[in-house]
């Protein structure tokens, strides 16, 4: 049943069987809406008749709405009312290519509505993204406070790449939010202040001001929170004697200045007038180092402090010579060292003290450290191939007065026909290796080798990688020795008495010596960023052929002695050995060696060829914050806690020992926002490879 709303035009559904009108007036005139309990549906398709938009229904949108009015209202007014209702029952409209599809408001956020940057477009009950620009407030601060502010179904993002915020909900609480936004979005913190001193030092009062203002601040940040906009900042410039002040309102400000006016007091003078004592405690140099540095500049003379570090003989009595040793100046400003608390005790009038604390503050700075790797690949291959026929035999008959011998013989030891014979009559044969053919014949009761056949091929490869590493300080030499100490006898003697019965006091000198590997490195960072390095480097090794010879041991012996100049992180190459060796030798009997097949029965060949392939590489690695060190020191624990975990033992319930020692987990793991890349300080190879 329907009814004409003549004061609109439009024919209104009254009933819920029927709820599309059967006619319809000019669009933009007026509507009276009596939807009662109408299919969602069908609401929307009157709408789209009413409004002139496309309305496009989600096949999940189910359900009845009730829409009435008192009065004619405009179609605007009669769609955004449509709006409501449809926000009411768990729906919502979004608007994407001319097309108004309404859908459940879960899934709203994942459809492709309007996107804004400015003013937030878009009806009130329709979805729509909108990014908002922070120029002061920290977006990861606002994000709490806005977030209950949103539906449950819609969604509030942070991009803390150009501080800001995306949130998709409705147009109307977008809006409502955006004025939130604009008011919270304004500069916390005051213009710059600088604040002259006169008489205390900028870099002394700055920490105790900025304790005294903050010792009721707020507490930390939760993680992702790192703004500093409410805190108050004060940093102490040398040069003007000054402090540069940044607080969150002028009664910080205010509180600040008039405690600077309270301390930046003059000094109470001695009765001797000599000038003001003063302590300063030093964070990264030596003390008496520096003192002796900073006297050189106050007498004005230019010879270098000492460089070298006390021994640990005489560290204590030369530590307190130069503690207790003071050089007074031509102004009578006077530098002492005190080697416990690493400090410098000054005595100096006021400007002086100024500069002698600029110097301290410059000198004093944390120094950057090299992480050097050094790499020894050698690879080594040897070949040895060995083929030789002797053999003995009389000439004449038993009971004859003279008999000969006629044979060949090579080679000395076990690879001898002879010396094999002789060996035979006693019971010991200890042929050489490889393969033997050999023919006795027995003459008297006795067999005697008469034949003998040898073949020999030898194959050695090896693969040494030596990783040696060192972490220095910039400047300073570095030592690393792994191998063993080894004796080697110098000298003996032996006092035979003359009763000659044997020796008497017998003795021997022995020096021991360092064989194995040894890195010696000093680096030296330039400003734009590139490593100066002297390196000593040493492999060493006791030949075996020497360890029971009469005439002592012999050490194999490759070093590298150079000065390079090397990029941070870059691999330079320092030296190396490539050596192919051949040799042959061939024992003979001249003539009958010659002769084609059957001369090999007098001769005896051996070939040999050793190839040798020995690289050594170096990477340096500048490490420059506390946050680099930590990560590179992390990584190597990791390594060496990984290695151990693969070499734990297999289970056994027959051997009750199933746990090899390993470390513990690193409890030091550094943040890995803070650091360098990992990449940047890895091995050159992974350990345990």
């Amino acid at each position: 049943m329907l009814l004409a709303a003549l004061a609109g035009g439009v024919l209104v559904p009254i009933s819920q069987a029927q709820a599309q009108p059967e006619a319809q007036a000019a669009r933009g005139s007026p509507v009276t809406l009596n939807f009662v309990n109408a299919e969602i549906e069908a609401v929307a398709r009157a709408m789209s008749n009413i409004t002139g938009r496309q309305v496009v229904v989600d096949p999940r949108v189910k359900g009845t709405i009730s829409l009435s009015s008192d009065k004619p209202v405009s179609p605007t007014a009669a769609y955004n009312q449509f709006l409501a209702a449809l926000r009411l029952q768990g729906f919502t409209m979004v608007e994407s290519a001319g097309l108004d599809k309404v859908v459940p408001e879960a899934d709203a956020k994942l459809q492709s509505g309007a996107v804004s940057a400015g003013a937030v477009a878009g009806s009130g009950s329709q979805i729509v993204t909108q990014i908002f620009k922070l120029n002061f407030e920290n977006a990861n601060n606002l994000l709490p406070v806005l977030r209950p502010l949103i539906s449950p179904n819609n969604v509030i993002n942070v991009n803390p790449g150009n501080n800001s915020l995306i949130i998709t909900d409705y147009a109307d609480n977008l809006q409502r939010i955006a004025r939130i936004i604009a008011a919270s979005d304004v500069s916390n913190g005051s213009d710059l202040e600088v604040l002259p001193l006169k008489y205390a030092i900028a870099s002394d009062l700055g920490p105790l001001l900025l304790k005294l203002v903050d010792s009721n601040g707020a507490a930390p940040a939760a993680a992702g929170q790192t703004d500093n906009s409410f805190k108050t900042t004060i940093i102490a410039e040398p040069r003007s004697n000054s402090l540069i002040l940044r607080a969150a309102n002028p009664a910080r400000i205010a509180l600040v200045k008039s405690l600077v006016a309270k301390l930046d007091q003059p000094s109470v003078q001695g009765s001797s007038g000599t000038g003001n004592i003063h302590v300063v405690y030093l964070k990264n140099a030596d003390a008496t180092k520096l003192a002796a540095t900073l006297r050189a500049v106050l007498s004005g003379d230019v010879r270098a402090a000492p460089a070298a570090t006390p021994s640990a003989a005489g560290g204590a009595a030369s530590g307190a010579a130069n503690a207790a040793a003071a050089s007074a100046s031509s102004g009578g400003g006077q530098i002492q060292a005190d080697v416990s608390t690493n400090s410098l005790i000054i005595t100096a009038p006021d400007p002086q003290y100024r500069q002698l604390r600029e110097v301290i503050e410059q000198l004093d700075a944390r120094r950057a450290q090299v992480f050097v790797e050094s790499l020894i690949a050698e690879v080594n291959a040897d070949r040895a191939a060995e083929f030789g026929v002797q053999w003995q035999g009389p000439i004449g008959n038993a009971g004859d007065r003279s008999i000969g011998i006629l044979g060949t013989n090579f080679g000395t030891g076990g690879n001898n026909i002879i010396g094999l014979a002789a060996g035979a009559a006693t019971g010991a044969v200890l042929p050489g290796a490889g393969l033997n053919l050999g023919v006795a014949t027995q003459y008297n009761g006795v067999y005697t080798l008469g034949f003998l056949a040898r073949f020999l091929e030898q194959n050695g490869d090896g693969n040494v990688l030596s990783t040696p590493n060192l972490l220095t300080l910039d400047n300073e030499e570095a030592k690393i020795v792994i191998g063993q100490n080894v004796p080697f006898v110098t000298g003996q003697y032996t006092n035979a008495n003359s009763g000659g019965t044997g020796a008497v006091n017998p003795f021997q000198t022995i020096e021991r010596k360092d064989v194995g590997l040894t890195l010696k490195v000093k680096p030296q960072i330039s400003e734009n960023g590139t490593v100066k390095l002297s390196i000593f480097q040493e492999v060493s090794s006791v030949a075996a052929s020497s360890v029971n010879s009469a005439t002592g041991l012999i050490t194999n012996k490759r070093s590298i002695e150079s000065n390079v100049l090397v990029e941070d992180g870059a691999i330079v190459v320092l030296g190396g050995l490539l050596q192919d060796e051949y040799a042959g030798n061939s024992d003979r009997v001249p003539g009958l060696a010659d002769i084609p097949i059957f001369g090999a029965l007098f001769k005896s060949d051996s070939r040999s060829r050793k190839k040798t392939n020995l690289m050594v590489f170096l990477r340096p690695v500048v490490v420059r914050d506390a946050a680099s060190s930590d990560a590179l020191s992390a990584a190597r624990y990791g390594q060496i806690r990984e290695v151990q975990q693969q070499s734990q033992p297999v289970n056994s319930a027959v051997m009750p020992i199933n746990e090899a020692p390993m470390l513990p987990p690193n409890p030091t793991t550094p943040n890995p926002a803070r650091a360098k890349p990992v990449s940047k300080t890895l091995p050159l190879t992974p350990l345990g490879q």
